[in-house]
């Protein structure tokens, strides 16, 4: 529960549900009976953070060891930042209201670039020291982990361990060691060193980075034994994974106010620019029984009436048709409806539409991400044009009138004429709908298109690539607003300069930390939001730590560089990347992997889609 100073500021907030905890199905215990206790923090706002899947799933995990308590802590908005500076409030976990310099483990879960200021501002609103350097003692231990653990160099200072990959095994192999090295009055300096043996383990402090002159990286050098190469963890037998069969349920809406299932794990697609698609090879999925299931307990000890099946295309579930008929056969009864978030052009049918009719409240969402074929073969989006419109009619004719198209700018071998695509796609939709015999009638139709800007990202075929700087990002968003005749489209894009920030901090180096640590003590926070972000205060920042933030957005990079995370192995062969990387260039497709293997790789992990086609090879 809330500390007793946190009462006579709740009044003076939004939304002051948000800092009180005693939700249902939160876990409290007694601090007399756990050995260790865990501060899990998520670097953004109670509304943001609820949603997330992954820290549902670790909350839970962490909790049903008996020695363990793991608690949850969220970034404070900024009026209630205020009020706990101004009343000297230090930030808290929800179920115990202790501040965080009360735990052995501080985790975080990075998400996203622009958060990172959030991690740093948590660690002084909790008081704990910011550099790693300072919290000597065998306590305070930061760790972090998440997709933008890929790349962990800008946070290097900071963090004491990285995970890398999948954490559900190696997150309680790290505390378990922590507990028989407290138990041995070993330093801090003796866990490190032994954590760093255990695989999908990154301690950045055990580690050297020599530059060359022209400010690429010279060598990477472990010390004390550590490994050369960090090899991400991998959960291979999903039906056998950890998974909650309750979430806690929030005080106040949240992003995602709903019971959410992952179905299975990886994509088998291959699109070039997609990092997710690449870092979480192979395929790996939940049986039907076990995933219908885990949907009943959830709805059942959660009060959902929605479920949402998720994954990084569920329309790519090899039984998604079989397994909606299951869910049915529960769902109808007791008025749960479902939904699939992540619907590919191509996998949209009669059948599943008929079994997911709650998505009609905010309209059908697919993703061609370029205008045109000839891009689309180049980021090997495997989409075509009359599949596009063929999967737009069945929604038209099935009772929809609203679709959203999200784009990328700013890709590999892009011309204004692709970008022109983008309104032309969006125009062959609109006419579209206005062919369909069976459309509601009386009812206008409303095409989105969202595009945000590239940004190359690390593990991906594009990872060597430039990004388009501020003014040209803006030109690019201008051609395609041009090009749009009809207020049948909607046209929405992302902000230029959070991207180019993001960029820096996706595909930066060590040097970043000390524009991290600057922006940290002038106040930095919420940089993804822009009631808090400035460029203009950034690039002041840079300049006066004499780092050049275009070194890591507007130059490309030769195959030959070391790259920041290539001590990293994610599963997938940097050969692999870069001959992608080349198809791209030539707009050559790659076949999905149900398809053909391409042989990239990650068939060493012996499981999933991949390894079946290839094991004679392995």
């Amino acid at each position: 529960m809330y500390p007793k100073e946190v009462e006579k500021v709740l009044l003076k907030v939004q939304k002051p549900g948000k800092y009180t905890g005693g939700e249902l199905n939160a876990v409290i215990k007694n601090k007399e009976d756990v050995d260790l206790r865990f501060a899990f923090c998520f670097p953004d706002t109670y509304e943001v953070g609820m949603s997330h899947l992954g820290m549902k799933i670790l909350y839970s995990l962490f909790n049903s060891v008996p020695y363990i308590w793991c608690e949850r802590v969220f970034a404070p908005w900024i009026d209630m930042e205020e009020q706990m500076i101004k009343h000297n409030i230090p930030l808290y976990a929800l179920e115990s209201g202790d501040a965080l310099s009360e735990f052995d483990f501080i985790g975080f879960t990075l998400q996203y670039e622009l958060s990172y200021t959030n991690v740093l501002n948590m660690l002084k609103m909790g008081n704990v020291p910011v550099l790693s350097k300072d919290r000597t003692e065998l306590k305070n231990i930061v760790v972090a982990g998440g997709a933008c653990a890929s790349n962990p160099e800008p946070l290097a200072d900071f963090i004491d361990i990285f995970f890398i990959g999948e954490g559900e095994e190696v997150d309680l192999e790290v505390m378990e060691l922590f507990r028989q090295c407290r138990k041995n009055g070993e330093s801090k300096q003796d866990f490190l060193i032994k954590a760093a043996q255990i695989e999908g383990v990154y301690v950045p402090a055990l580690y050297d980075v020599d530059y060359n002159e022209d400010g690429t990286i010279k060598s990477f050098t472990p010390n004390f034994g550590a490994p050369e190469k960090i090899h991400k963890r991998i959960i291979m037998d999903m039906d056998n994974a950890y998974f909650p069969d309750s979430f806690v349920v929030p005080n106040v809406e949240i992003v995602h106010d709903r019971a959410v299932s992952e179905i299975f794990r990886g994509c088998i697609r291959g699109c070039r620019f997609c990092q997710a698609g690449f870092m979480n090879r192979p395929v790996r999925e939940k049986s039907i029984d076990t995933i219908s299931e885990q949907c009943y307990k959830l709805c059942k000890n959660t009060g959902y009436d929605e479920v949402s099946l998720t994954s990084l295309s569920s329309s790519d579930y090899s039984q998604i048709v079989p397994l909606l008929n299951k869910l049915n056969e529960w769902t109808d009864e007791e008025k749960v409806s479902l939904s699939l978030p992540s619907l590919r052009v191509d996998g949209f049918t009669d059948d599943i539409m008929s079994k997911i009719k709650t998505v009609r409240k905010s309209g059908l969402t697919f993703a061609p991400e370029a205008g045109t074929q000839r891009l689309r073969d180049a980021i090997n989006k495997n989409v075509r044009e009359d599949e596009l419109l063929e999967t737009c009619a069945t929604a038209f004719n099935g009772g929809w009138t609203n679709i959203k198209l999200y784009f990328m700018t700013g890709l590999p071998t892009e011309t204004d004429e692709d970008l022109e695509g983008i309104a032309n796609l969006g125009q062959a939709v609109v006419n579209t709908f206005y062919r369909c015999e069976n459309r509601a009638k009386g009812r206008g139709v409303n095409v989105t298109c969202s595009a945000s800007p590239f940004i190359p990202k690390p593990f991906t075929p594009f990872q060597w690539e430039a990004q388009d700087d501020i003014p040209e990002i803006k030109r690019k968003q201008m051609i395609v607003k041009n090009a749009i005749k009809t207020k049948k489209i909607t046209f929405n894009y992302h902000d230029a300069a959070t991207t180019f920030l993001e960029g820096v901090f996706a595909r930066g180096d060590r040097k970043l930390c000390k524009v991290m640590l600057k922006a940290s003590e002038k106040g930095f926070h919420f940089d993804g939001w822009s009631d808090c972000f400035s460029i203009d205060k950034w690039l002041e920042i840079f300049e006066e730590c004499g780092v050049n933030p275009e070194f890591y957005t507007s130059r490309k990079r030769s195959f030959d560089e070391i790259l920041p995370w290539d001590f990293i192995d994610y599963g997938v062969n940097k050969s692999f990347l870069k001959s992608e990387c080349l198809k791209a260039y030539e707009s050559t497709t790659t076949p999905n992997c149900r398809e053909k293997c391409s042989a990239c790789g990650a068939a060493k992990y012996k499981g999933g889609v991949c390894y079946e086609k290839c094991k004679n090879m392995v």
